[in-house]
């Protein structure tokens, strides 16, 4: 049986969610943010689990790069591009990865690109002096 998961990524928790072919939910819990709990928590499916989105928050390094390690398929989610439906009638972080997951499921999940460790510091570094040029142009003028 394929199963597909996703991970809502918070500070210092996540919802992981694990849905059938059938969109039936199969594991949802929330976890603290530890990968060796995320990781216990995945192992008794890891055959079947196809992929796993993960929400694309400042602090998905450490789950993304941990999660590839353990040789799971990672899809990081630009949730700018996700699309929730008009007609939700619940929200909250198990209907969010639900959500995820479901997308994942039908191969429509906007994905946003994993750089590599190497070039992630480089990256960090142009955005945070992109940001602060913006910033600093925005200033009034002081004379």
């Amino acid at each position: 049986m394929k199963l597909y998961s996703a991970i809502d990524l918070h500070s210092n928790n996540n919802v992981l969610v694990i849905l059938n072919e059938d969109d039936r939910v199969v594991y949802e819990w929330r976890l603290p943010n530890d990968l060796t709990k995320v990781l216990a928590a995945l192992s008794p499916y890891r055959k079947e689990v196809q992929g796993i989105a993960v929400e694309s928050t400042y602090n998905w390094y450490w789950l993304v790069d941990g999660l590839m390690e353990a040789g799971y398929t990672v899809k990081l989610v630009n949730t700018v591009a996700v699309k929730t439906y008009d007609g939700m009638k619940y929200t909250g972080d198990e209907h969010d990865a639900r959500h995820l997951a479901h997308l994942l499921r039908l191969g429509i999940l906007p994905t946003g690109h994993i750089y590599p460790k190497e070039e992630r510091t480089a990256r960090d570094l142009l955005r945070k002096r992109g940001q602060l040029v913006r910033q600093r142009n925005c200033l009034p003028d002081p004379s």
